[in-house]
C-alpha cells in the first residue's frame, strides 16, 4: 500500500531526501509521492513534521 501527502503539507521538505527511491517531488508547491515508485517503507510519514503523509 503507498503512501499519499495529504492537504496538510507545508512543503518543508523533510519528506524527499530521506525516500529510499526518490518517489517523493515537488509540484505546485506541494510533495507529491509517486505511488508506482513507492516501496511504503513508511520513512517518509515518520520524518513528516506536519503530519502529513498518511497510508493510502
Amino acid at each position: 500500500m503507498a503512501f499519499k501527502i495529504t492537504d496538510k503539507c507545508v512543503n518543508c521538505g523533510t519528506c524527499e531526501p530521506d525516500c529510499p527511491v526518490s518517489a517523493i517531488t515537488e509540484q505546485n508547491n506541494i510533495r507529491v509521492i509517486d505511488a508506482n515508485a513507492c516501496i511504503s517503507c513508511g520513512t517518509c510519514a515518520a520524518e513528516c513534521p506536519a503530519d502529513a503523509i498518511v497510508e493510502e
